[in-house]
């Protein structure tokens, strides 16, 4: 078992199933040189049934549910990384996620919501890893009326 492996199982973290898309013409995960790039990762489509899968964060889902969607968005970030690259260890740095807020106009704590998949990757491969740049951005809809969508670029070793 890999360190990442072994910290999941620490966390108590149960990878769910990777996200696999529906149709040909796109893919979950793109390997080009050593970036790994991971398509966006919508609550829609979680497994988890604990945490908020639709509704406008600000109105219909408080910060803190649209919080713990994000983290349960990032364990699935992680099995679709484990999916495309077998061993979570060749992860070199998680290089930047992009978090899209369904959210009221009047929310102005994105930032906050994507501290969910923040702290969950900088909590399983660690401050030099796991520290990233990212973008938190408030969005007026998304697909399936999902409050969270993320998607990530990370740095691979062959």
């Amino acid at each position: 078992m890999g360190q990442i492996d072994s910290k999941l199982e620490e966390l108590g973290i149960e990878l769910p199933q990777p996200l696999i898309l529906p149709s040909a013409n796109r893919t979950s995960a793109v390997q080009a040189g050593s970036m790994l790039y991971l398509s966006g990762h919508g609550a829609a489509l979680l497994e988890d049934g604990s945490v908020r899968r639709r509704g406008k964060v600000g109105l219909e889902i408080t910060e803190e549910e649209a919080y713990s969607t994000a983290r349960a968005v990032a364990i699935k970030m992680i099995a679709t990384l484990k999916h495309a690259l077998g061993d979570l260890d060749r992860v070199q740095k998680v290089v930047k996620i992009l978090g899209m807020i369904n959210s009221h106009p009047d929310f102005e704590r994105q930032n906050i919501v994507l501290n969910g998949a923040s702290d969950l990757f900088f909590e399983v491969f660690g401050p030099e890893i796991g520290c990233h740049a990212r973008s938190s951005v408030g969005v007026d809809g998304l697909v399936d009326r999902q409050p969270v969508e993320i998607e990530g670029v990370f740095l691979v070793r062959d």
